[in-house]
């Protein structure tokens, strides 16, 4: 019987992650060189993602799917740029569930009172649909 390991995303030289806490949280940055068992070396590139070369610790990140590949250790910030364009990385982001919730949350909380007042009638229409169809199947 030929099983698949359960567990897939590792802290590996190329893996694509997001940082969750601190002044860039939010943005992704690309693992270059792992320091410890607790931090690593990460970079952005910083003309596509903003991120500059800095050292953070593991917990500050959340490791995606996502790998860029053939990525040397301590990759310097050409290599990374020239790797995240041919690998098309951005677009594979944005392509995750994952990506797609943080904007649709986002889109949220920048809604103006108006927006949320449409929001509500789109929501109170919706249901009132759904009740009246459940209404003739009943």
């Amino acid at each position: 019987v030929d099983r698949k390991m359960g567990f897939t995303r590792f802290v590996e030289v190329g893996r694509v992650v997001l940082i969750n806490y601190g002044p860039d949280a939010g943005k992704l940055a690309t693992i270059i060189e792992i320091v410890d068992g607790q931090r690593v070396l990460i970079d952005g590139p910083q003309s596509i993602t903003g991120i500059h070369r800095q050292v953070i610790g593991m917990r500050r990140l959340s490791l995606t799917d996502i790998v860029v590949s053939k990525l040397p250790r301590n990759a310097t910030q050409k290599n990374l740029v020239k790797a995240w364009t041919e690998q098309n990385t951005l677009a594979a982001w944005k392509a995750t569930a994952w990506s797609k919730k943080i904007e649709a949350k986002s889109a949220r909380a920048n809604l103006g009172d108006f927006d949320r007042f449409k929001v509500m009638i789109a929501k109170k229409q919706r249901s009132k649909i759904i009740a009246d169809k459940l209404a003739t199947l009943a």
